[in-house]
């Protein structure tokens, strides 16, 4: 089911998947930066077989409203929001890429929300002086209009080199969504990216189960940075997927759903 809610003065298009919680809790997908809800529609919807899955356009993506910097604790503060009217108290939080910032964000300002965490492709470290100098770059790109030129140079690179023709129809579809969202929006998320604080300590004081995927063919966060923080946090379980870039649950749908399932099944078995 899908519709619009107003979160923190802002409409939101939010989608479910399958039954509502009740007291079972559920599993809330995060999208990306320049993605929207429709990048999980074919993971959420089997996600929504086993138990209830809530997606939605981020501020700034998708159809829903944004601020002038969507900040991560903004962000946060809508997804949290939109749970609380939809009913859900208690959420496995799945982010994908930004969508892992802010999931971080949730988990730090509403812990009785986030009984569990993945990070899909996403870490807790800061921007670096060299990725703000890139998030400035963006959005440079954006405001002269060539945002159609910036979207056809960073969406293919979300996939393995060799997942890129396989993946045709999934990548045009996100192209789609990504030109879909208004350029001030887009322009607000990277500000609220490029000022996100570093959660490695928070992520250190997080006692609930704590889930890693990566892709070894990642092209954003290199193997070599994805196996210093499974170092970092040996408590968390992990996924390597071997043949997957930055967007697992689309080359490897398979093995990322049977992991996820997995980890939210000790949510609903506790």
């Amino acid at each position: 089911m899908e519709k619009f809610i107003t979160c923190c003065h802002i409409p939101v298009r939010v989608a479910t998947y399958g039954a509502p919680a009740g007291e079972s809790g559920a599993v809330l997908l995060l999208h990306g930066y320049m993605e929207s809800l429709e990048v999980w529609e074919r993971f959420a919807g089997q996600l929504g077989k086993s138990v209830y899955t809530i997606t939605l356009d981020l501020p700034g993506h998708g159809l829903s409203g944004a601020r002038s910097v969507n900040s991560m604790e903004l962000m946060a503060d809508v997804a949290g929001e939109a749970c609380r009217k939809l009913g859900v108290e208690r959420a496995s939080v799945v982010g994908h890429s930004m969508g892992g910032y802010v999931a971080l964000a949730l988990a730090k300002k509403y812990p009785a929300l986030a009984s569990r965490l993945c990070l899909m492709h996403a870490t807790p470290d800061a921007d670096t002086d060299e990725q703000k100098q890139q998030r400035d770059r963006e959005a440079a790109l954006i405001a002269a209009g060539k945002k159609e030129l910036l979207v056809s140079q960073s969406l293919p690179m979300m996939f393995a080199a060799d997942n890129v023709s396989r993946l045709y129809e999934p990548l045009a579809d996100l192209e789609t969504c990504a030109l879909i969202a208004d350029d001030a929006g887009t322009i607000a998320s990277l500000r609220g990216m490029k000022e996100r604080e570093d959660m490695n300590d928070f992520l250190k004081t997080f006692g609930k189960p704590l889930l890693f995927i990566f892709g070894k063919k990642d092209r954003y966060i290199s193997w070599e940075t994805a196996k210093a923080l499974m170092e970092r946090f040996p408590q968390a379980q992990t996924l390597a997927l071997e043949n997957s870039g930055h967007a697992g649950f689309i080359e490897e749908e398979e093995a990322t759903l049977s992991a996820v399932l997995a980890f939210v099944a000790g949510e609903r078995s506790a």
